[in-house]
């Protein structure tokens, strides 16, 4: 506990807590105040951290089977599921997110140990037929140690989505968590610790990205590098990467389309294009951004939007209203940035700005926001905002709507509305993304479902089987085998 009465959180280096005499407060977005305080881990932090991630794997780790590293994922689902009520009210106060959808986080982030607990079993490698006296087969084998830089925007889900795999597939691991949003990962690693996992297969080392970051990343002993948050920082990550070798995962974010035909079903796609923007208050890399409508329809689309929006509560995430404060002082700027663009190049149909009220005065607030006749000249219709602002545009031609939609240097997802199977098969085969959503609208999609980005997205791919491969390579074994005579 520190002088102020705050708790203090440490890193977790080769299963201990490792004392430090730097601190970083941690702000409740809703309030702007001081909760806790976290270490602020640097280069000599992740030295460690890197050092017992190198120890548990060739002594420990590396040697056990599938079925082993399987039943540690299982009890690890476990014990999120165990501890869900506290794991969601950590998030929530941490990010300032509704605390339903950190409930549903705790959820997804037990199902991605579930799953990669149950995929593990089934990874092998192939035989190869090539000629009668050579035996040739491929195996599957773990990188070793992995490094992995998350986001604060989803840290527990984040966490798990990318550990799951990495230490299913028998690698270990060093965390290194968003400064803004660290303790969801820094209480997994007690939870894991309790499951079984050996001391040092995972390590997490808080801290400040310039510090703690580029030291994981610039690592000349990890042998993996898995980077979610922004395309500048994914920039130095894999330039940092690239110096000692070291292949990247990076997801780098969007600026996501929602296609709107004619034929669309609007009692199901209204709410959806509503939550795909507003849900945490549209900090989320894969959030549909952008809504290009066909013209006949555009009129009573952005009417029914219009009145959605003006029904969100907004408000702190602990009392579960609909949309909750961004995560910093820094990021509301930011929007609010884009927003002052957004007045004067197109037209506001709803908010706009900060909300009224002295409920609001402490947070980092900003009203839920529907800009209309934004065009490609805009900034706010090219650029990543990370904020609840959903940009609309009219197009009368499909050829017309897929060169809007291809308008940005990003490829992360789209969506499709409308009732003719052929014409959203046609959309899905032009579109250059890594996930395409038809009559739905879901981040990410699930947790089977491979995510990755095209073009200034990222590269790599995340979730379902092939995070397996990712976190692995293959080895081919040819043996030279006597014909009997």
């Amino acid at each position: 506990m520190s002088e102020a009465g705050l708790p203090e959180h440490a890193a977790v280096i080769a299963g201990k807590r490792v004392p430090t005499q730097r601190w970083i407060d941690v702000l409740d977005p809703s309030n702007a105040r001081p909760f806790a305080r976290v270490a602020r881990c640097g280069p000599a932090e992740v030295q460690s951290a890197v050092d017992a991630a190198r120890h548990a794997y060739e002594s420990v780790w590396r040697f056990t089977t599938p079925v082993e590293r399987s039943q540690v994922c299982r009890r690890i689902a476990d014990a999120l599921r165990g501890e869900r009520e506290e794991l969601a009210r950590l998030e929530t106060l941490d990010t300032g997110k509704p605390i339903s959808q950190s409930l549903t986080d705790v959820d997804v982030a037990a199902r991605y140990f579930d799953f990669y607990a149950n995929a593990i079993e089934s990874l092998g490698g192939e035989t190869i037929q090539q000629r009668p006296d050579r035996l040739a087969f491929t195996l599957r084998e773990p990188y070793g140690v992995c490094g992995h830089i998350i986001p604060w925007n989803y840290p527990l889900q984040i966490a798990a989505r990318t550990l799951a795999p990495a230490l299913a597939a028998g690698n270990c691991c060093v965390l290194k968590p968003a400064e803004d949003a660290p303790l969801t990962s820094l209480r997994l690693a007690d939870l894991v610790e309790g499951a079984g996992l050996p001391a040092g297969v995972l390590n997490v080392v808080p801290g400040y990205g310039a510090e703690a970051g580029a030291a994981l990343a610039a690592h000349p002993d990890v042998d993996r590098i898995a980077f979610t948050g922004s395309r500048e920082v994914g920039e130095a990550v894999m330039a940092a990467a690239a110096r000692n070798i070291v292949p990247v995962t990076l997801e780098l974010g969007g600026k996501s389309p929602q296609l709107v035909l004619p034929d669309y079903d609007a009692a199901r796609a209204v709410p959806q294009i509503v939550e795909a923007i507003t849900e945490h208050a549209g900090q989320n890399c894969s959030a549909g951004s952008r809504l290009l409508v066909h013209r006949s329809v555009h009129d009573e689309l952005v009417a029914a939007l219009a009145e959605r929006f003006r029904a969100l509560r907004i408000g702190p995430g602990i009392d579960d209203s609909d949309m909750g404060p961004l995560i910093s002082a820094k990021q509301r700027e930011r929007v609010l940035g884009h927003l002052a663009e957004g007045r004067r190049d197109a037209e506001v149909v709803v908010g706009g700005g900060v909300p009224e009220g002295e409920a609001y005065a402490e947070g980092f607030y900003v009203e839920p926001t529907l800009l209309d006749r934004v065009t490609p000249r805009h900034r706010v219709f090219n650029e990543e905002i990370f904020g609840p602002v959903l940009c609309v545009s009219a197009f009368d031609t499909l050829d017309e709507a897929v060169a809007l939609a291809e308008h940005t240097t990003y490829g992360l997802a789209a969506g499709i509305w409308t009732s003719d199977v052929t014409t959203a098969h046609w959309l899905a085969g032009r579109l250059r993304v890594g996930q395409v959503f038809v009559n739905d609208y879901s981040a990410a999609g699930g947790v089977e479902l491979p995510f990755g980005g095209y073009r200034r997205s990222g590269i790599g791919v995340e979730k379902g089987l092939e995070a397996l491969r990712e976190y692995t390579r293959c080895k081919t074994v040819a043996i030279h085998t006597r014909i009997p005579v």
